[in-house]
């Protein structure tokens, strides 16, 4: 169902992985049923192990050499247009009258972007460019800055609905910078190991065993200290890039045996898309999804124009950064318990959300990236 959606998606000009998204959408719960509820449950590691081999892959792409030449401009690009999705939807929730609370915890999920789509997108395409360059290393650090975000803004959330006395205004300041602190020593840790063993075995059966077994083994530590997976994987690769010779055939090898895991990933992604929140989504929710991409658009501008990044960059950046899915609906879970009186409505928002950003943000990229220079036309 995937390969088939994907390749009939190609053949009308959109990104395979809208394809792969409508085809698990189809045979959805929320259409033909064909997939149930029950039988999605028996895929939950597909998502883990896909965003696993996403995660390496943007880590393989922070090598020395790429921030010597472009210096702290992804990190500024990032800072501003994750900061830029939280103000302007927090204050344009408030201008149309949403509780602060409300408004901030929402905010505060705005900064958040899904990398998977987009790193398929660049893929297929095989995009090449400053834009596409930037993109890798803005999709890899906007997961800590949302999280940096996220905790403050829970912070704020929780001392404006004064909490019971358990409530640490310290301690909810600073677990977000811990728990990139720990991604940061486990994921260093990890990279250093694993250049031992490709000194040891240098064939492509033996090398790919090592990196299942690290990408795996960095997965499963994540979920034993509760840290960031996504961090924690993208720092093993970053280290391991820039400390072994051996990193660029990891890489290949990674590409040749992750393609079905994405397709089997974005077909139960598409399937747990459910239509039925789109009714109850509100004025509330399509102003969220309007004011976020506003938000990410613009602060992708101001921070181009302040590090003097390619014209480009600045122009199509922000529109490859509409994609929104797991980092989002996770920061969904958490904010439910701080502000348990709005959780149904924060749920049905970023749900929806979530819907209609991954099914329209592939294409949006794919339009950026071609209106960018990075795509050329015959692998359009």
């Amino acid at each position: 169902m995937g390969l088939f959606f994907g390749q009939l998606a190609t053949f009308i000009k959109l990104p395979s992985v809208t394809g792969y998204l409508l085809g698990g959408l189809l045979v959805g719960p929320s259409l033909l049923n064909a997939l149930t509820p029950a039988v999605l449950e028996n895929f939950e590691i597909v998502p883990q192990i896909a965003l696993a081999f996403i995660a390496f892959t943007i880590g393989s792409s922070f090598k020395r050499s790429y921030f010597k030449r472009v210096g702290l401009t992804p990190v500024i690009i990032a800072i501003f247009e994750a900061s830029f999705a939280v103000i302007i939807v927090t204050s344009g929730l408030l201008l149309f009258g949403v509780e602060l609370p409300f408004a901030i915890m929402l905010g505060a999920i705005a900064a958040a972007t899904a990398p998977a789509a987009t790193i398929m997108v660049i893929k297929e395409y095989k995009a090449k460019g400053p834009v596409t360059e930037t993109l890798l290393s803005v999709v890899a650090l906007d997961d800590a800055i949302a999280l940096i975000l996220f905790g403050f803004a829970s912070t704020i959330a929780k001392s404006l609905l004064e909490v019971d006395g358990d409530f640490s205004l310290f301690l909810s300041i600073l677990n977000p910078f811990l728990d990139i602190f720990y991604a940061l020593v486990v994921g260093t840790i990890l990279g250093l190991i694993m250049k031992w063993p490709l000194k040891l075995f240098r064939t492509s059966s033996n090398r790919l065993i090592i990196l299942i077994t690290f990408v795996f083994l960095g997965s499963g530590l994540s979920a034993l200290f509760g840290i960031s997976e996504l961090l924690t994987i993208m720092i093993m690769g970053a280290v391991l890039t820039n400390i072994s010779s051996a990193a660029s055939s990891m890489i290949e090898l990674s590409d040749r045996v992750t393609a079905p895991i994405y397709v089997m990933f974005f077909v139960v992604s598409g399937a747990e898309l459910n239509l039925a929140v789109i009714p109850s989504v509100g004025f509330i929710g399509i102003a969220y999804i309007l004011l976020r991409v506003v938000g990410k658009i613009s602060g992708t501008y101001v921070g181009a124009k302040i590090t003097h990044a390619p014209e480009t960059v600045g122009r199509y950046l922000g529109a490859t950064l509409i994609p929104q899915a797991g980092v989002a609906i996770g920061l969904t879970a958490i904010a439910e318990s701080v502000v348990p009186m709005y959780a149904v409505q924060i749920k049905v928002v970023v749900l929806s959300a979530t819907l209609i950003y991954e099914l329209v943000g592939p294409l949006i990229t794919k339009i950026a990236l071609t209106k960018a220079g990075e795509i050329s036309p015959e692998n359009e």
